[in-house]
């Protein structure tokens, strides 16, 4: 026979006045904790009571019933109910809902503590949902936040979170995922990509959300990026872009998730700029870009501006609030409190005074009108400038530079044509010789000139090396210039150390500067230590005169002034000339002299009448023009011997024309020029300047006469 089980009968509701009903001291919460009374108190004046009092009947004597009720469980809802009374917004006589538990077999101490323990608090996903749902019906942040006694940054996370793909929460609420990584996946709203990276997560052992943020933020750029400051949030948002922000975290402003369209407002906010720039300045070219390389000025000249002027008003405000500052700021320094007012004025006045004194630069409205400006943007987002930037092609053409553009007209003065293009060991070798018809001056040949000046190169380094100072004071004056002006940084000084080659001039090896400069090399080779790690060791230990030395010859090694057709270098050529005018070099000082090999055979007959012109005077031309070339070329040798004449190539560009050059005093010759003249030269060079054919005895007897003076 079974047994009946027995039926749980429940404790009957009953609504009770306020004023029967006293707080129980048996309710076992103490401690405060949670919502506070003020807020329970406003959320019953809003909704009502939402939860029933928990009371026992309050008994006599005689153990019978009073009427009035103890609340051992709800003390809480008590306290708020008894706060709406004393704000008069409830009656004290108010029916309360209660709970009437009359015997049983539970005090009321464990009555209090069970429905305290008992309560099972939300799971935090449905709080989430439960905002969001509240948020859809049309509630705003703050008003839940209001009701809910949250802060509203506090719904706005939980309204986030609740926005996570719904797949991933369904982890979450599995307990298949962590709040922290929720808390990480709501930074974006993209639900496939949360997935994305929720599937490689999963595989990975690194499921932290650190990891997770960087995954989901890898394609995206911070509000702090330079690119997102320049453009500014506001007109990235107002374009369509989207900014992820971590709630949880601190996020520096967030990320911006579309680099392709803030490139693109970048470009363009940097092509306004410039146009603006470009416009109000008068830059003939502004190049404006998010970055340049390094070393994107190479080849490009730079000038500099100078700072405008004060006028007179502004100088004597500067002087006022520079006398100001100094008085306040001394008195302020013997004060032994800190004043505030104090600071406030010395800030002031010190940002005036910077203010005055940062004046704009004013550039050169020439050098701006071929010059132009760089503009990107700098470390923290400003717009970077750099202005009075010189393009090859808009630097303005010198007359030397036109000058020396121009073709040399070779004729038939260089040896290859003279040797129908046959030559032996370097040399031409002459395969017939044709009289020139015309006594015009014709341009030396290329060949010519970068012969006569490998040899001046020489002699200059020979001369260089002997002035130690100068040598010194010609490298730093490349070093500067390699460093400040660009495109006036050509020097005869070749600073790399790179020693210019002259395989196709003859004889410059036995010259004696190339002597003297191979021995003095050969020397240094034997003093020098042989493990270059030692050098500098070496270098330091060195006497100063000893060092001096080292560093002339070296230097001079660098030196190339050369003109070559495939290297035209006008700068480098007059710098050179300057060097020489500055350590009093000159080529005929040096020891060299025309002569057949090095010059006068290798010229137009006209250019060695010009040589002896300017040399001697007409009257020596007029005795060897009528020579073939061979001849001419060898007597001019002898006149030219001595005289110091040097061609074009070797002079110095400052110098003034030589001596007897468009001297009238040249062209005055009396008798005893023209017989020291005759004296000068052979007997059938003189008898035929007086006429061809004389076949006298007295002739030949006059020719004797001088071939034996010539001897």
């Amino acid at each position: 026979m079974t047994k009946a089980i027995q039926k749980i009968t429940l404790d009957r509701s009953q609504d009770i006045p306020f004023d029967k009903l006293e707080l129980s001291q048996r309710n076992v919460r103490n401690i405060k904790a949670g919502v506070s009374i003020e807020d329970i108190a406003n959320d019953i004046a809003l909704r009502g009571l939402l939860m029933s009092l928990n009371v026992r009947p309050i008994l006599g004597d005689e153990e019978e019933e009073t009427g009035r009720y103890e609340v051992p469980a709800g003390g809480r809802r008590y306290r708020a109910l008894k706060l709406l009374i004393k704000q008069k917004r409830m009656a004290k006589t108010e029916p309360i809902p209660c709970i009437v538990k009359r015997g049983g077999s539970t005090s009321a101490e464990d009555d209090s503590l069970a429905e305290n323990v008992h309560r099972l608090q939300l799971h935090p996903l449905d709080q989430f949902r439960a905002f969001q749902t509240l948020h859809l019906q049309g509630l705003g942040e703050e008003e839940i936040a209001a009701r809910y006694f949250v802060s509203v940054s506090t719904v706005r996370q939980r309204l986030r979170l609740a926005s996570v793909s719904p797949r991933l929460l369904d982890l979450y609420a599995n307990d298949e995922m962590k709040l922290e990584q929720v808390m990480a996946f709501s930074i974006t709203n993209d639900h496939v990509r949360q997935e994305q990276v929720w599937d490689t997560v999963s595989r990975s052992p690194v499921r932290e959300p650190y990891y997770i943020r960087r995954l989901l933020t890898e394609t995206a750029i911070r509000a702090a990026d330079r690119r997102a400051v320049y453009v500014g949030i506001e007109a990235y948002e107002a374009a369509g872009g989207v900014v992820m922000r971590d709630l949880f975290e601190q996020d520096q402003g967030g990320w911006l998730q579309d680099p392709a369209l803030l490139e693109q407002l970048v470009f363009e906010k940097l092509k306004s700029d410039a146009e603006a720039l470009k416009a109000e300045e008068g830059w003939k070219w502004v190049d404006a870009a998010i970055d340049f390389p390094y070393g994107h000025t190479s080849g490009l000249r730079r000038f500099y501006g100078e700072r405008a002027e004060l006028s007179a008003d502004e100088l004597a405000r500067h002087d006022e609030v520079k006398a100001e500052y100094d008085k306040l700021d001394a008195e302020y320094a013997e004060a032994e409190d800190y004043s505030e007012e104090t600071e406030s004025r010395l800030e002031e006045l010190g940002n005036e005074l910077d203010r005055l004194n940062d004046r704009p630069h004013v550039f050169d409205r020439q050098e701006v009108a071929r010059g132009g400006v760089f503009i990107s943007l700098g470390a923290v987002g400003e717009l970077k400038i750099e202005r009075g930037f010189v393009r090859p092609e808009d630097e303005p053409v010198g007359d030397a530079d036109d000058a020396d553009a121009g073709d040399h007209d070779d004729g038939d003065a260089d040896g290859a044509s003279e040797s129908g293009g046959i030559s032996v060991n370097g040399k031409p070798v002459a395969v017939g010789t044709a009289e020139e018809e015309d006594d015009k001056v014709r341009p030396l040949s290329d060949r010519v000139i970068e012969d006569l000046t490998a040899a001046r190169t020489i002699a200059l380094r020979n001369a260089l090396a002997a002035d130690p100072v100068m040598a010194f004071v010609a490298a730093l004056h490349v070093f500067v210039l390699k460093t400040f002006f660009v495109y006036g940084s050509d020097s005869c000084l070749e600073v790399t150390m790179q020693s210019a080659k002259f395989g196709q001039t003859q004889g410059l090896g036995d010259t004696v500067w190339a002597k003297e400069i191979e021995q003095r090399h050969e020397a240094w080779g034997h003093d020098l230590p042989k493990n270059s790690a030692e050098l500098w060791n070496y270098l330091v230990a060195l006497d100063e005169a000893s060092r001096q030395a080292l560093f002339a010859h070296c230097v001079s090694l660098s030196l190339n002034a050369v003109v070559q057709p495939w290297n035209r270098r006008p700068a480098a050529i007059a710098h050179a000339d300057q060097l020489a005018h500055s350590i009093s070099f000159d080529m005929a000082d040096a020891g060299w002299a025309p002569t057949v090999d090095n010059y006068l055979g290798r010229v137009t007959k006209a250019h060695i009448l010009q040589a002896v012109r300017e040399a001697k005077g007409e009257q020596s031309a007029q005795l060897i023009d009528h020579l073939k070339k061979a001849d001419m070329a060898r007597e001019a040798a002898r006149l030219l011997e001595g005289s110091g004449w040097l061609p074009e190539p070797l002079r110095l560009a400052l110098d003034q024309a030589p001596a007897g050059e468009g001297d009238d005093a040249a062209d005055v010759v009396d008798d005893n020029a023209v017989e020291n003249a005759d004296a000068d030269l052979p007997a059938f060079l003189t008898e035929e300047a007086k006429g061809e054919g004389t076949a006298s005895d007295d002739a030949d007897i006059e020719e004797r006469r001088h071939l034996d003076a010539a001897e």
